[in-house]
C-alpha cells in the first residue's frame, strides 16, 4: 500500500508541474476526499483557498482521473484576475495530458511488473507452469513457442552517474534499459518488446524465439549440415543474428557490449535452464575472451568444463562437441589414442598399426569437422574432457 501511495503521488506531482509549465497557470492535484498531495508551487505550497468550493468555469477547471485504482482531481486555477481566462480548448488539452502522464506511468508500472516475473522466471524462483502461463498472459508474454535466452551485457546501463539528483539512478537505468529493448525489438523486426526484461546488474535478457523459421534469416546450407540434438539446434544462425544484433547496440549505446547465448531447453521451464547457459558463458567468455563479443559455452573452451557446476550441462556440451564424430567411430578411436600416447604421432601409428599419413589423415578430419585441433594443446584438452564426459553418460 505505502508503495502504491508514493507512485500516485509522483504521478500526481507529474502533473501539476507539466500542465503548470504548458498553460502557465497554478495547478493543484488532490485525492478523492479533497485533501491536496500535490501542487505546481515551489515545495508543494497550496493556495489559501477552499478548493472544495471552487467552482468550473472560466477561470477554474476540474478534471477527474484514476491511477490504480486510487482517485483525485486536477484542479487548474487561472493565475490572477488580470490574466487571460482559460479558454473552453484548454479543458480538451488537459484531459489529453493527463492521460497521457497517466499512461505513461501504467506502461512503466507494468514494465516493472514484467522486469521482476522475467527475473523470478529465469532465477526459478516461479516454477508453477499454469501461474507461469497465466502471468505472462496478463504481461502479453507468448509461451507457445520455443525459446531460447540471450543476455545483453552493456556499459551504457552501468555507468549512469548519480550527480544529477533530480532523478533517481534506478529510473535513468530503466529508461536505457527501454533504448536497448527498443534495438533489440527493431533489429528483430518483433511487434512488441514484450519478450525483454531488464532483469538488473547492467542486464538485458532477452527470450528469443528460436525455431528454424524464427532464424531464416541468419541460417546457410552449412548449418544444416552439422549434426545436432534438440537442445543445439540452430545454434550458428543464433550466433550470427547475435554478433549483427551486438555490432547495431554498440552504435546506439556508443559503448562496450557483451552478448551471451543460451542453448534451448525444452518446456518452459527450460528456460531457467538456458539462462544459466547464457549466464555461465557470458561469465566465462568476458574474463578468458574478452567484452565486446559473443559468448556460448561451446565456444568458451575448456574452461566451460571446469566452470559450469551443473554435470548434465557439461555432458550435453561435450555431447555437443563430438557430434561431428558419432558416425566416426575410427576417428574416435584414433583421437583417444593420440592423447593417450602424450599426442606422440609414432607411438599411435604404431599401436594402431597405421601408417603416419594416415594417421594426420585421420586427425585432420577430427579437425575439420569438429573444429577442434587435436594437436594444439588448448583444443585437445577440450577434445580430451569432452571424451571423459561421453564417456561418463
Amino acid at each position: 500500500v505505502a508503495t502504491s501511495t508514493v507512485e500516485f503521488e509522483g504521478v500526481t506531482k507529474t502533473i501539476a508541474d507539466r500542465l503548470a509549465d504548458l498553460l502557465g497557470a497554478y495547478v493543484c492535484v488532490v485525492d478523492d476526499a479533497g485533501r491536496a498531495i500535490a501542487s505546481s508551487e515551489p515545495d508543494g505550497v497550496v493556495l489559501p483557498f477552499d478548493l472544495i468550493t471552487l467552482e468550473q468555469g472560466t477561470d477554474y477547471l476540474r478534471i477527474p482521473f484514476n491511477f490504480n485504482d486510487q482517485g483525485g482531481e486536477v484542479l487548474v486555477v487561472r493565475p490572477d484576475k488580470d490574466a487571460v481566462a482559460l479558454p473552453r480548448a484548454a479543458r480538451m488539452l488537459v484531459e489529453l495530458m493527463v492521460e497521457q502522464i497517466l499512461n505513461t506511468a501504467r506502461l512503466t508500472d507494468q514494465q516493472d511488473l514484467k522486469n521482476k516475473f522475467v527475473h523470478d522466471l529465469l532465477q526459478g524462483i516461479i516454477t508453477d507452469e499454469s501461474d507461469i502461463l497465466r502471468e505472462g498472459e496478463l504481461l502479453h508474454m507468448d509461451f507457445t513457442r520455443p525459446r531460447a535466452v540471450m543476455l545483453i551485457e552493456a556499459e551504457y546501463l552501468t555507468s549512469v552517474s548519480t550527480h544529477n539528483k533530480a532523478e533517481a539512478r534506478e529510473a535513468r537505468v530503466q529508461r536505457r534499459s527501454r533504448l536497448i529493448t527498443n534495438s533489440v525489438v527493431r533489429f528483430f523486426s518483433l511487434p512488441s518488446n514484450t519478450i525483454c526484461a531488464y532483469i538488473g546488474e547492467g542486464r538485458v535478457a532477452v527470450l528469443k524465439a528460436s525455431s528454424t523459421q524464427d532464424l531464416a534469416a541468419w541460417a546457410d546450407s552449412s548449418s544444416a549440415s552439422v549434426p545436432n540434438s534438440a537442445s543445439w539446434a540452430n545454434l550458428l544462425a543464433l550466433k550470427k543474428a547475435s554478433a549483427a544484433l551486438l555490432q547495431q547496440l554498440q552504435r546506439d549505446t556508443n559503448g562496450s557490449v557483451s552478448i551471451s547465448i543460451g542453448r534451448y531447453h525444452p518446456g518452459i521451464g527450460g528456460l531457467a535452464s538456458s539462462y544459466r547457459d547464457a549466464r555461465a558463458a557470458l561469465a566465462l567468455g568476458n574474463r578468458f575472451h574478452g567484452r565486446d563479443r559473443v559468448h556460448c559455452l561451446d565456444e568458451v573452451g575448456s574452461a566451460a568444463f571446469v566452470g559450469v557446476s551443473d554435470e548434465e550441462t557439461k555432458i550435453g556440451l561435450a555431447r555437443h562437441l563430438l557430434s561431428p564424430l558419432d558416425q566416426e567411430p575410427e576417428l574416435v578411436e584414433t583421437v583417444k589414442v593420440f592423447l593417450r600416447e602424450n599426442s606422440c604421432p609414432a607411438d599411435t601409428a604404431r599401436l594402431l598399426s597405421i601408417h603416419r599419413n594416415t594417421l594426420l589423415y585421420r586427425l585432420n578430419k577430427v579437425k575439420l569437422l569438429t573444429g577442434l585441433d587435436p594437436h594444439k594443446f588448448q583444443d585437445a584438452v577440450q577434445i580430451y574432457l569432452a571424451l571423459i564426459l561421453r564417456d561418463l553418460d
